[in-house]
């Protein structure tokens, strides 16, 4: 499975699809169980990418999203994280309810 992993293969078990992007930025299926001859030939499909105004919220909230983003933000020196303690649970007790008089 290490091929599969360094490959950033992605399979769709209900399908029975595997699905392998390759470097041109096409995408290798293979699709089903393997057929009883010799496989001589598979067919790539050229997956579009997605752009910022094709998705509904971006185009409904455009002043929210900036079109020169580049991709991830920088590693920073410090890693933002929460150190979590062994064994603690989350309280369970239900919230206080306030009267919206009282939350003022």
């Amino acid at each position: 499975m290490d091929w599969l992993s360094k490959l950033r293969a992605k399979i769709v078990c209900f399908e029975k699809i595997v699905q392998i992007p390759l470097p041109n930025g096409n995408i290798l299926e293979v699709h089903r169980e393997r057929p009883e001859g010799n496989l001589k030939q598979l067919k790539t499909v050229k997956v579009n990418k997605l752009k910022l105004k094709d998705i509904p919220v971006v185009r409904e909230f455009p002043d929210v999203f900036s079109e020169d983003l580049l991709g991830l933000p920088p590693s920073r020196e410090i890693e933002f994280r929460i150190d979590l303690i062994h064994g603690a649970m989350p309280v369970a007790k239900s919230p206080y309810r306030l009267a919206p008089t009282e939350m003022q």
